[in-house]
């Protein structure tokens, strides 16, 4: 079947915003070839422009943790807009939301914003303002969003636009600099890049340094380099030396929030070893699919944000009555049994893949990190596990090129990007199953058959 319609779409964008798209990773820079346009999605499915159907294991990068159009968050939120659009008043809907946050996860309160990239950014500034102190320690390939101070060595769509030798390159104890033009240096000179999964190196910088760090953040699992799972006792390390140190420790849960169990991340691994993170970020599945996101913390810090305290943050749409109901809806929806079929879900692709690419002879690592997972096109079958940014970046990109787009034409919508996880639904059931298992040969031969000097598909 033809892209046509996909194609005069994406030529129509060019020319009226730049690179076609809103968000860089929907460009399909990193894999080549025409973006596909979406006309509507159901369950597990997507449909593009041109009619064709694709299982979704994007699955709106996370927001969708029920599928694509669930009718009870659909007819949730027509009648919240029936009453009305936006009040910028306080409403209903937005204290019901924070109450189940606050019931689900280790925050005292929380404050709603309308995007995780503004979560992150007032978190920082919360500790900040919280602690008196100005350095901030983040990791290599963690991305918290587009915040001036945190674009340093970030992964996601930055890593797949940058070299993969230099978005890898910054080492533990390196006052970081910009990965995009336009952040000013000053904007990251604050800002300390340490390896993933180190626990030394944050030790290291806390000796040097400790009573200039306002916080660590972290993703509490990550995401945004492929699927890579903090080693046992990382977190709870981070927790215990910025308890000792005075600093904060901010975990980020945009991604893994309400995702891999109704308490995050947190619940795997915080909640059994007896540690919380000062502040938590949270965002897509807690907006249904809506832009909708959050911090939160203890009391104490909390107290510091206006208008209570003197540490400013404010938002026109923040606590959106048409976000919060769907957002309230889809948590409500989330039963241990939606999580069940999340976990078994994944656990049986992750399966799926790996024997296809295992006998198709492509070196390969396919993780996890609760739900969310990734294959890895490693360079060598020496390579057993990926525990950082540096792993994550030393693969063979032009097999996932051919994987991506064999995939892709046989019906299986695919991040565009190595660096991304993937995603299921509670929607994809037995029959979604099998269509990706039936795909999954063909495009680990292509995977297989690809060289390096490939320039991928037109």
């Amino acid at each position: 079947m033809s892209n046509r319609r996909s194609a005069e779409l994406f030529e129509r964008a060019l020319t009226v915003t730049p690179g076609g798209v809103n968000s860089p990773v929907r460009a399909f820079r990193a894999v080549g070839g025409t973006p596909r346009f979406m006309a509507r999605g159901a369950g597990a499915y997507l449909y593009d422009v041109d009619g064709r159907e694709y299982v979704d294991l994007v699955c709106s990068w996370g927001p969708l943790i029920l599928g694509h159009a669930h009718p009870e968050v659909v007819s949730a939120v027509q009648r919240a807009v029936s009453r009305g659009t936006s009040f910028g008043t306080p409403a209903l809907p937005e204290v019901e939301l924070a109450e189940e946050i606050v019931a689900r996860t280790p925050v005292d309160q929380v404050r709603l914003v309308s995007s995780g990239t503004e979560a992150t950014m007032s978190a920082i500034r919360l500790a900040r303002g919280f602690t008196g102190r100005d350095l901030v320690i983040k990791f290599a390939g963690c991305y918290h969003g587009h915040v001036d101070a945190l674009l340093a060595a970030a992964g996601s769509g930055v890593a797949a636009l940058a070299s993969a030798e230099v978005v890898a390159g910054a080492g533990p104890g390196v006052l970081s600099s910009p990965a995009t033009p336009g952040v000013p240096a000053a904007s990251t000179a604050a800002t300390l890049v340490l390896p993933y999964n180190d626990l030394g190196s944050v030790q290291q910088a806390f000796a040097a340094s400790g009573d200039r760090i306002a916080c660590v953040i972290t993703e509490a699992a990550c995401g945004n380099m492929g699927a890579v799972a903090p080693v046992q006792g990382f977190n709870a390390g981070l927790a215990q030396l910025c308890r000792a140190h005075g600093a904060l420790f901010i975990s980020d849960e945009v991604m893994t929030g309400f995702r891999v169990s109704r308490s995050g991340h947190w619940g795997l691994d915080g909640a059994r070893e007896g540690w919380t993170p000062d502040l938590v970020t949270f965002g897509k599945v807690m907006g249904g699919g809506f832009p909708a996101a959050a911090f939160g913390g203890r009391e104490d810090v909390m107290a510091r944000l206006a208008p209570i305290g003197p540490v400013y943050q404010a938002g026109t749409l923040s606590g959106n009555p048409i976000a919060t109901t769907a957002g309230l809806t889809t948590l409500r929806l989330a039963t241990d049994e939606v999580y069940a079929r999340l976990d078994t879900a994944a656990a049986t692709i992750e399966r799926l893949v790996r024997e296809a690419l295992s006998d198709s002879g492509v070196p390969n690592v396919v993780q996890a990190a609760g739900n969310l997972f990734s294959p890895f096109f490693v360079k060598s079958e020496l390579s057993t596990s990926i525990r950082n940014f540096a792993d994550a970046s030393n693969q063979a990109f032009y097999r996932h090129r051919a994987f991506f787009h064999s995939m892709l034409d046989q019906g299986v919508y695919l991040p565009p990007s190595a660096f991304e996880a993937w995603f299921v639904s509670a929607a994809h059931d037995d029959k979604a199953i099998d269509r990706i298992a039936a795909a999954l040969p063909r495009a680990a031969a292509a995977a297989a058959a690809s060289r390096p000097d490939d320039e991928g598909p037109a």
